[in-house]
């Protein structure tokens, strides 16, 4: 497994790759990893020939409340992980190499329409941080495939629009939610969850699947639903739900009865961990 820390370096190594005709898969992270992360790993490694994972805490999509200083760095047991999977490279740019200009720099802003809502209404500027860093490293290593996880749905909306409106050349794949044996979405934020935190928290997934159920019987009455669920996770010990909407699976706009495919997204916290969580339903 090579490490690269430099631009120059990582074309020069996808460049050899795509003489020979190999097809390259990237996985772009944030490093802290954990069993999810990899997961993503192997299934780039499945449809492609050459995989690289890169490891960077963008400081744009951090808001200004949000401590960027702070996000856990993980670096000897991320790279361990990877080695362990006989990744590639492992593509490590200081902030410096990603922005040599600064902050104020061209950003890529995908509209509003799927951007405002949800992550976005209380984290402005959170998605344009996202589809910039992106676009920059989709750029910089020039994938053919790139795997992203379906627990950031909204994130991969807006990366899969990015990808669309700048008809960038790069086969997107949505890998689904990995989870605990008792359902939990895997996230770097379950680590700071107390053990009478960690026993309530599978219970976000128990209302997106009752909301499902319901909705897959035919119940159509999305806003009594979610607000039913709402009330239960706050008995059960969650101490606030950011939301719980039932949205058009394309637009994340709220669903009606003419929506074919709805997707239940969910943000509830412990103490100071958000805990975030999604479920499709086919209808």
């Amino acid at each position: 497994m090579k490490n690269i820390e430099y631009l120059a370096a990582l074309r020069a190594e996808v460049h050899a790759w795509k003489r020979e005709g190999l097809t390259v898969g990237f996985v772009p992270t944030m490093g802290n990893l954990h069993a999810g992360h990899l997961s993503l790993v192997n299934l780039a490694q499945q449809q492609c020939d050459r995989v690289v994972v890169s490891l960077f805490v963008n400081p744009l999509q951090f808001g200004p409340n949000e401590d960027f200083d702070r996000y856990p760095r993980t670096l000897t047991s991320d790279l361990e992980k990877l080695t362990a999977l006989q990744v590639d490279t492992v593509y490590l740019p200081s902030v410096a190499e990603m922005y040599p200009n600064g902050l104020q720099q061209t950003v890529v802003a995908v509209p509003g329409g799927i951007t405002s809502v949800l992550e976005g209404a209380s984290r402005p500027g959170h998605f344009d941080g996202v589809s910039t860093v992106v676009c920059k490293l989709f750029n910089m290593v020039q994938p053919d495939v790139a795997v992203f996880g379906q627990k950031d749905y909204q994130q991969c909306l807006v990366i899969q629009q990015m990808v669309q409106d700048l008809a960038l050349p790069i086969e997107m794949v949505i890998a689904p939610i990995s989870r605990d044996r008792d359902g939990l979405a895997l996230s770097s934020r379950n680590q700071y969850l107390s053990p009478e935190q960690r026993a309530v928290a599978p219970k976000l997934y128990v209302a997106l699947q009752d909301i499902a159920l319901a909705i897959e019987s035919g119940n159509q009455a999305f806003e009594t639903l979610t607000q039913v669920a709402t009330q239960r996770l706050l008995e059960e010990g969650f101490d606030s739900v950011d939301y719980l909407n039932v949205c058009d699976a394309k637009t994340l706009q709220p669903a009606d009865s003419s929506c074919q495919t709805v997707v239940i997204l969910g943000v509830a916290r412990l103490g100071q961990t958000r805990l975030l969580d999604n479920e499709v339903v086919v209808r």
